[in-house]
Parts: structure tokens; sequence; C-alpha cells
């Protein structure tokens, strides 16, 4: 040892420690700061630390943090030493800083909030001081909610005198962490402190706005937010909203978007300072409709804010500075939208004006007639990112209603990105999205589910086009089409109109040549979608333009293939999904043989290296025994209504198709999987069958039945790993017999309990560090 810091003996861990942690932990403690303490021991694994960080901070949630250290003083010594040495990583001096604030510890930490070039260690400086300030209130600033800052304790006091120098300082990265700390300090601590707090430092927040530019004006944005968001300062007369009101005038519109939109969040806020925020957020739309000399309806729409009027060249002054406010902007509307607190009465006509405007400046279809609107179309022409940001809110913005001529614009402007050659791929992928979302929202034919006149025209004309995306040699646009496309059979492929528009394009006969596609995504994709067509009956062949019965077996046979031999997952994952529902809806080919189909689909399923194969396996499996069964399983088998159990004659004839199928061997193999999900899917629905089959008894009893014991024999081998001869056909009798055995119950308990039991258990964390400078035997590693 040379740093000389003191080592607890195996005597110093009989109290607290003993407690709060096992015995063998107690063991390895003196060992790991021995390790720690030692600069000639280097702990490489940092995560390791980050993980022991969390059990310490159980250890002081539960108030047990002072003794611990009371019983293992190498730990705060050790706390001390570690934040010296210069040859530790950040992460480590990061853990080092939580893990002191935490344990309430020294106070010359302060230093780290000056000036540290890493992330990790300002942070954990900031938290520290949350921490400590937090802790030090905790007893008389409660007790007495009228106490000033002048009483509070000398530890308190000196955080709050350190804050307003920072706040004071001419340094931007000093101010930034002094609101970073008041930001965490007001968004996690809700007592009547923080509202003295507030009223000490507001007028220094509100006195960097005097500055130009406003220093830290992100992280100001964040304190400001906190504060709002609190229940104790947001009730209160501390001039929270009049300094909010001054941020929004002082900062650029860049920084005050994110400001505007927090405002418009909060539950409670005065109706002028929402109608203040609301404009700045309009303000670049409202210079696009400027700018593109929209119908004067719409821009006095969006001018009836309230908001001073600003010109394109001002707001949007650069392609840099237009092209991130206007996506900044659209992503802020798109959140807003759905909100029950946005805005009232909302100007959808003039967002849809403005965002189809946008769009159509983006590719270069708009004709500006000023030179302010030349300016944007020469920013904007071409520009993926805004392109991107006003398809994704041009789709929120279908949940609204919107005069006709508008809405016509939305499906001009849908149609011509779909049909561009230079639209790329993320483009498509997300106007394939926005369109569907049109669609979605359409008004129906009155007396009938069918799209309306004008959709109905839309889709004559994007149909023929979709081939061609079928056909792209970008194979992100061939899975976006087979995506839309799946989606739109899903929806309206029973409906007339679309089933001729359909079958007029190649896109059927397209998307089966896809489920060759050397892209696996593509080939998941043309599975979902030639699903769909073969349900709703409009699988087309050269030979018959709407298919007669016998064609399906083909497809049936094809995906069998794909699931038996296809080298990716996704495929194979796609096939289970298809089949599962073509098993729900009684799809003709399942239907005309559905324990065949079964059978054979749950032999290649097993046998899936893919966890999510052999999952979808057992969902499939849980359907046809519902089916067999004449029951769904929603009632959990410890409802307070269980299901009814079915008459013992019927359920031995019932459990008959499941045994032929194999289905129990299925699931008792499942139930040992080594992927999790698996056998607790499994574990669910041997529970669900053993409650169906509570009534029943076998003609000798379940306890006499000879194969039991053999049956309760292979289980135990297949458990410790070895999975080898099958188990057969099996009687009814015999499964009940074995289910009744089995403690599914306790399995399903100890399923629930994840891994991480183990692996962030406090010994595994504490052999995990010393195994790293090889303190630890061969064999002591822990496995994780």
């Amino acid at each position: 040892m040379t740093s000389g810091l003191p080592v607890p003996s195996q005597a110093g861990h009989a109290g607290i420690s003993s407690l709060i942690m096992d015995p063998e932990c107690s063991q390895l403690l003196p060992a790991l700061c021995s390790v720690l303490a030692d600069p000639r021991q280097p702990v490489a694994d940092d995560t390791c630390l980050e993980k022991l960080l969390d059990w310490f901070k159980t250890i002081t949630e539960a108030g047990s943090s002072l003794l611990l250290l009371q019983e293992n003083p190498c730990l705060l010594g050790l706390l001390c030493h570690v934040l010296k040495p210069q040859d530790l990583s950040p992460r480590v001096l990061a853990f080092s800083l939580r893990l002191a604030g935490m344990l309430a510890a020294q106070e010359d930490c302060f230093q780290y909030l000056q000036g540290d070039s890493s992330l990790f260690v300002a942070s954990a400086a900031g938290q520290l001081l949350v921490h400590i300030l937090g802790l030090s209130l905790q007893g008389p600033a409660e007790g007495h909610p009228g106490l000033q800052t002048g009483d509070w304790p000398v530890c308190a006091q000196k955080i709050v005198s350190h804050i307003e120098e920072s706040l004071r300082s001419a340094a931007t990265p000093q101010i930034t962490q002094a609101l970073n700390v008041l930001t965490t300090t007001f968004g996690h601590c809700h007592n009547p402190w923080t509202q003295v707090l507030w009223v000490r430092l507001s007028p220094l927040v509100a006195c960097l706005l005097e500055k130009d530019p406003v220093p830290a004006a992100h992280s100001l944005v964040d304190l400001l937010l906190s504060v709002a968001r609190s229940p104790v300062l947001s009730s209160s007369s501390c001039g929270l909203w009049e300094t909010l009101a001054q941020t929004l005038s002082h900062l650029s519109p860049t920084q005050a978007g994110p400001l505007a939109l927090g405002i418009l969040k909060l539950q409670e806020c005065p109706q002028a300072l929402r109608a203040q925020a609301f404009a700045v957020l309009l303000q670049p739309l409202t210079c696009v409709l400027e700018a593109t000399a929209q119908a004067p309806g719409l821009l006095d729409s969006l001018d009836g804010t309230g908001g001073a009027s600003v010109t394109v060249d001002t707001l949007l002054p650069s392609k840099a500075a237009c092209v991130g406010l206007l996506c900044r902007t659209l992503a802020h509307l798109e959140l807003l939208q759905p909100l029950p607190q946005r805005p009232s009465p909302w100007p959808q006509a003039p967002l849809l004006g403005a965002t189809v405007t946008i769009l159509r400046l983006c590719s270069g279809s708009a004709t500006p007639t000023s030179d302010a609107g030349g300016h944007l179309c020469a920013f904007l022409v071409g520009c993926v990112r805004v392109q991107r940001a006003a398809l994704d809110f041009l789709g929120t913005l279908s949940q609204g209603t919107g005069p006709r001529e508008l809405v016509t614009q939305v499906f001009a402007v849908l149609l011509e990105y779909l049909t561009s050659p230079d639209s790329s791929p993320t483009v498509l992928k997300k106007a394939f999205q926005a369109t569907f979302r049109w669609l979605q929202s359409s008004p129906e034919t009155p007396g009938c589910s069918d799209l309306d006149p004008h959709a109905q025209l839309f889709l004559r004309e994007l149909l023929p086009v979709l081939p061609k995306r079928l056909c792209s040699p970008c194979w992100e646009v061939r899975d976006s089409g087979l995506e839309f496309l799946t989606q739109m059979i899903g929806r309206w492929g029973g409906q007339a109109g679309f089933r001729r528009a359909l079958l007029a394009s190649e896109a059927p006969e397209l998307t089966e040549q896809l489920l060759r596609d050397p892209e696996s995504y593509v080939r998941a994709s043309a599975v979902a979608a030639m699903g769909q067509l073969s349900s709703q009956g409009l699988r087309v062949t050269p030979a018959s333009p709407e298919h007669p019965g016998g064609q399906q077996k083909s497809l049936l046979a094809e995906l069998l293939h794909i699931l038996s031999t296809d080298s990716e997952g996704f495929p194979r994952r796609a096939v289970m999904h298809v089949f599962t529902q073509w098993l729900r809806d009684g799809h003709a080919d399942v239907a005309g043989d559905t324990e065949r189909f079964v059978a054979r689909v749950l032999q290649v399923a097993s046998q899936d290296l893919d966890w999510e194969v052999r999952a979808q396996g057992l969902e499939l499996a849980l359907v046809f025994l519902e089916q067999t069964l004449g029951r769904p399983s929603s009632h959990c088998p410890y409802a307070v209504t269980p299901p009814v159990a079915a008459p013992p004659s019927s359920l031995a004839q019932a459990l008959r198709p499941l045994c032929r199928v194999q289905l129990f061997e299925f699931a008792f193999r499942a139930l040992f999987d080594c992927d999790r999900p698996v056998a607790q899917k499994s574990c669910d629905l041997l529970l669900f069958l053993r409650a169906q089959t509570a009534s029943y008894s076998g003609p000798q009893g379940s306890g006499s039945v000879p194969e039991v014991a053999s049956v309760e024999a292979a289980l135990q081998r297949w458990q410790a790993g070895d999975q080898g001869q099958p188990l057969g056909y099996l009687e009814p009798e015999v499964v009940v017999a074995v289910l009744r055995s089995m403690d599914l119950e306790g399995l399903r308990g100890a399923l629930a309990e994840s891994s991480d039991r183990v692996e962030k258990s406090p010994q595994s964390l504490l052999q995990d560090m010393l195994a790293t400078v090889g303190a630890l035997g061969e064999d002591e590693a822990d496995c994780y």
C-alpha cells in the first residue's frame, strides 16, 4: 500500500454491513478498497464502478450510508483519494463525485464546477451540489418554511454563494454549470425552501438577459421551464411569468423556440404569455407565407396570434439558419398539435398552407413572386432535412380538418413527392407515411367504408406509380413501398374501389417477386404484403386475375420454404406473423387441414435459432389451443373470475388434436429455452391450459398413468440441457398429469426475476472489479 488509506478489517463488517451486504460481500469489500486505493492497480472496467454506484444509491436512500461509513471508514477516504489522480478516466471521476454526493461527502468538490472539460465530471459535480444542498436543508428549512437563506446551514450557504458567484461570472462555462445545478434543484426538490432560493437568485438570472448575446441560453431555457413546472414556484407570486415573457423577447428565434414550446405545454399559464409563446413559435411559418404571397386569409390567421412582424431577412438570414429554424419549428409544432393544452383555436388552415408551401419550395415547384421568396427557394430547394420535417408535420396535421382546396393541395404535393425521381429514400418513406395518414382521415362515402371520391381519384393516380418504387434499385425504397402497400391492403383491401385500382396495377405480381429479393428487410416486407394480399383474395397470377382457391397453396409452400431456409431472421419472423394471422382469421389454406398446417409450422419453428421465431411459434400454438378449446386465454389463471372449465368428456376430445400436432412437446421444450421471453411465453401458455383442465380426470386418475414418470424424467433432462429424444405422441391424461405435477407458478416467478438480479448484485460487481486486476482466483470471477 502506497496511499496510506485505512483498510477495514474483517471484524469491521459485523454491523450495518452485514444487514445490507451478504457475508461474501463483506469479505470482498476490504480487498476492493485496497485495489481502488492503490495507484499501481488500475481498474479498467469503469462500468463496474457505475453499477456499484447504483448499489450505494440504494443504501443511501435507505438511510444507511452514515452507518456504513462509520463501519467502513476506508470508503470516505477512498472517495477523496480517487478524486485526485489525473490518470483516471472521466467516468471514474464522475462515479466518485456522484458517490460522494450521495454520501454527503466533503465540500471541496466545488472546484469541479470550474472548467472541467469532461461532461461526466461536470454533470456529476452538479448532482453532488444538489444532493448536498437537499440533504442539508431536510431538517431546518422544511420545519420553518419562512427561514431565509441567511439562516440556512453553513453548507447550504456556501453552495448558494458559489452559485451566485458563478452567475455573476463573465465565463459562459461557469454560468452554464450554475444554471444546470439550479435546473436539477428545482426539478427534483419541491420543498418550500426552493421558493426562498428562487427569490434570492432570480434577479441574477434576469440579469443574464441584459447581456448580448445571452450567455448559456439553452441552459437558461431549461432552468426557467424547470421552475415553471415546479408546483411550489408556479403557484407563487415570485415574478416567474414576467421573467418568462422577458426571456421570450430577448432570445433569438432559434433559442426561443424550445422555451415557447415548453410554455405552451404547461398545464397552468397566463393566457397572455401563451399567446406570446405561440406567436414566437409561428414566426418562421408566418415569414414563409409572407415571402410567397399566400392568400391573405392564411397570413392574417397567423398574424392574429399577437406576434410582432419580423422580416424574412431578419429571421432566416442564411441557409443554415433557415434550415435549422424551420426544422425545429416544424418539430415543435408536431409535438404540440396532439396535446389537449394546445392553443385554441388551432390555426389548421394556415399551418397546412405553410407546410405545403415549404414542401413546394423544397421540391422547386413553387414560383416565388418576391425577392424574399426567391431567397427562401434558393435556401430550401433539395433540402432533405426540411422535407423530412415538413412531411412529418403534414402527417400529424391529418388529425384535423381543413378546407377542401387545401386538402386537394395536400394530396397534390404528396403525389408530387411520391412520383418525383429526386425524392430521397428517407423522404419517400415519410411521404408514404403521410399519405396513409391522410387517406385514413379522408371522409368515408355515406353508407359504406370505402374511400371518398377525391381520395379514390388520388389513389388511381398513385397506384400506377407504386410498381416503379417496387422496382427501385434502392432497397429502402422497395421496402417503403411494400410497407405502404401492406397498410393500404389491411385498411381497404375489402373495398371495391381500392381492389379495382390495385388489380389494375402490377403491384401484386411485383410483390410476389420480391419474396426472393436479395435484401432481407425487403423479403420480410414482401412476406407481410403477400400475407395480406392472400387474405383479401388479391393475389393474382397470369392465368387468373383474381385467384381461384387452388392457387393459394403455392404461396403457403413458398412461405414454408422461407421459414425453413432463409438465412436471415427478419423474413422468418414475418412468415410466423403471417401464419399466426392466417390461423386466427381462418384462411382457406389453413382451414383445409389445420392440424397438418400447425404441426408443420411448429416443427420448423422449434428448430429455429431465432428466439423471436420460437416465441411467435408459441403465439401460433396459443391461437390453435384457444380455437380447439373454444375460448380465449385473455383470463389470467389467477384472475378473480377464472374461466369456466369444460366438461371432462369434451375436454379429452379437445386435447387430442393438441397432442397430435405435438403442441405439448413444443411448449415443454420452450419452457426450458435459453431465451427468457420464450420460456415465459411457454409458461403462460401451460398455466392457461392447466387452468382449463382443472376438472379433467383420466380413466385411471391423474396419478396412476405409467408414462408420466418417463415424461417427467425427460423434462428434467431437458432442463439440464440435454434435449435429445423427443416425447412423441402423448395421451391427454399424461399431459394433464404432467401439468399438475409441475411447479409452473414457481418457474414463472423465477423467470420474472431479471437476470440483473444476479448480474447487478453487490457480490457480482465486487467480483467483477477485483477480477479486472487479477485479485481473484481463476474460478472466482463472476460469469457476467
